[in-house]
């Protein structure tokens, strides 16, 4: 018998509601951006991670459509286990994870770039797909 192999994905994700960061009264997510990390950019607003960016989680949903800027309101999955793309430096087995370029993130500094408040670095590896995505546990 073989072992099956497991889907952890699906197991106790923890998702939130929050607004979209705007620039000059246009949204920073679009549709397509489902799936992309996201970072904290106000007061419960969100947008897109940039290199080096603490990473909230992951973008889940939209409301309503592209062209309904400033009324939209975005779906994260802030905990639990999730696929995230990568770039480089890919983060192996174990290490945190930053916001890396265009929708992906990559390795967390070394522990001696600690800012105040804690490392900026989320989450922890649990597998990596070469230099495609990895799978992490939002802890």
């Amino acid at each position: 018998m073989t072992v099956r192999s497991q889907n952890l994905e699906a197991i106790a994700p923890v998702l939130m509601t929050f607004d979209i960061h705007q620039t000059t009264g246009t949204d920073d997510l679009k549709d397509t951006n489902i799936g992309d990390p996201v970072t904290l950019t106000g007061d419960n607003e969100i947008g897109p991670v940039s290199a080096g960016d603490l990473v909230l989680g992951k973008l889940i949903s939209l409301t309503l459509s592209d062209n309904d800027d400033g009324d939209r309101l975005a779906t994260v999955q802030v905990g639990g286990v999730c696929r995230l793309a990568v770039s480089a430096t890919v983060p192996s087995i174990g290490d945190r994870v930053v916001g890396g370029t265009a929708g992906t993130v990559k390795q967390a500094p070394t522990a001696t770039d600690v800012p105040a408040g804690g490392h900026i670095g989320r989450g922890v590896v649990l597998e990596v797909n070469g230099t495609t995505n990895c799978i992490i546990y939002l802890s």
